[in-house]
């Protein structure tokens, strides 16, 4: 099943199922924390959301080997982690806004990523110490993400760590629907039932920077889901951003960061394109 969030005028934050021609059909709930059927009401106007507003954003770096490398580093043995807050996330049709405190000129990067949503497990069980021959099972569903990086803040201002200069307002776009990892109901298609099959894309201006499948990610979604659920509860609508291809724009030769009138595309098979202006702050 497509799911959606909408603010809605009249009646707020909806959830939504996203039928194949458009059309929003209300669900009855919150999916990720209970059971939430199509109403057989069919929603306009609104604004799209994010379609998760998430507990926590666990992000992952360096987890294509080409995209390491394109960074003069070496493939990592073990997962490596890193966090934003939800504070940054926004939706598609939201602004990526570039902040005034960029000092030394542009620095502002695109990262097309596959953002795996934790929902329940068997029996409503939390994810919490998830063996990777198990880890699936706690999988919502899958959306884009944009981990959006002001690289001189990741490298240089952030006292060694990465989080800084990946934490800004706006600097985690999601959308612009779930694609959940099992059916929903009889006859529903709109799954992703392997997550480690799918292309990803990245286009800046009608120009593609990044190509790439997630079949060629270091460590698959089942083995990170294993490694942050150590000892740690993944509650429903963690997000856990797998990281990017190669191809982001200040490994490029000339290097291309973000500018005003800029817009950004994340393609993923089975989800669609996720989209998001850019602006000056």
């Amino acid at each position: 099943m497509r799911i959606a969030r909408v603010q809605h005028e009249e009646s707020g934050v909806l959830w939504c199922r996203v039928h194949a021609d458009g059309r929003r059909e209300r669900l009855s709930g919150d999916p990720l924390r209970e059971a939430a059927a199509p109403t057989g009401e069919f929603i306009t106007g609104g604004r799209a959301l994010a379609p998760v507003d998430p507990r926590a954003v666990w992000c992952i770096g360096k987890n294509y080997a080409e995209h390491a490398r394109e960074f003069g580093g070496d493939v990592p043995d073990r997962p490596v982690v890193f966090m934003k807050p939800a504070s940054c996330v926004v939706g598609d049709g939201d602004d990526v806004v570039l902040p005034r405190c960029q000092f030394d000129g542009p620095e502002v990067d695109y990262e097309s990523e596959l953002a795996v949503v934790i929902g329940r497990g068997p029996g409503g069980s939390p994810c919490k110490d998830a063996t990777e021959a198990d880890a699936l099972d706690y999988v919502f569903g899958y959306t884009c993400g944009n981990d959006v990086s002001a690289r001189r803040w990741q490298k240089d201002r952030g006292g060694g760590q990465w989080v800084r200069g990946k934490s800004f307002d706006t600097f985690c776009p999601l959308g612009p629907v779930i694609v959940t990892a099992r059916p929903a109901f009889e006859g529903d298609e709109d799954v992703i039932p392997d997550p480690q099959a799918l292309r990803i894309a990245c286009r800046v201006s009608g120009e593609t920077r990044q190509g790439d499948t997630t079949a060629n990610m270091v460590f698959s979604v089942a083995l990170l889901i294993a490694f942050l659920s150590q000892d740690t509860t993944l509650p429903p609508g963690t997000v856990i951003l797998t990281g990017t291809p190669s191809g982001v724009g200040m490994a490029s030769e000339p290097p291309r960061p973000l500018r005003d009138g800029d817009t950004v595309e994340v393609e993923i098979e089975r989800i669609g394109t996720l989209r998001n202006p850019v602006r000056d702050a």
